[in-house]
């Protein structure tokens, strides 16, 4: 019957701060040697700067930027019979969000000559206003998801 592995759900811890799940796995995202703490501070310093220039509650920015970010289709290789198609396929929730934590990440950091919590709070507030890098990257993905619907059928 079975040949794959039993998949374990994993258990989130929210972050202490504002006691969101979503939050806390963004920070361990950008946690890096272990050091929580440092990722906080940069997470937290992004939030506040949101929070001074928008006079918003930070933590809808952030979901809604994730939402806007989080792409619905992308493709995979596929190979049949020595030819390899580039199949779109549906991205389920969990990759999804690490695939927009990613792009988001990568886009900070690509900003230069700022604190990181500065360039990820202008990356957020970019992304709130449907600029940014990270929106272009899943625009990309999506037009190349579409533009090879043609070989859905091997999915």
């Amino acid at each position: 019957m079975g040949r794959r592995k039993k998949v374990y759900t994993r258990h989130y811890e929210p972050d202490f701060k504002y006691n969101n799940v979503q939050v806390g796995r963004f920070i361990n995202y950008i946690m890096q040697d272990g050091k929580k703490t440092v990722a906080s501070k940069i997470v937290y310093g992004a939030f506040d700067i949101i929070q001074d220039k928008t006079k918003q509650d930070p933590i809808e920015i952030f979901d809604s930027a994730i939402n806007k970010v989080a792409p619905i289709l992308e493709i995979k290789s596929k190979r049949v019979g020595g030819a390899t198609y580039q199949v779109p396929m549906e991205v389920r929730g969990n990759r999804r969000m690490l695939l927009a934590f990613r792009w988001m990440l990568i886009a900070a950091k690509a900003r230069k000559g700022r604190p990181m919590a500065e360039k990820l709070a202008a990356e957020i507030l970019d992304i709130q206003n449907g600029t940014g890098a990270a929106i272009k990257k899943r625009d990309d993905v999506q037009k190349m998801a579409e533009s090879n619907r043609a070989f859905a059928h091997f999915a």
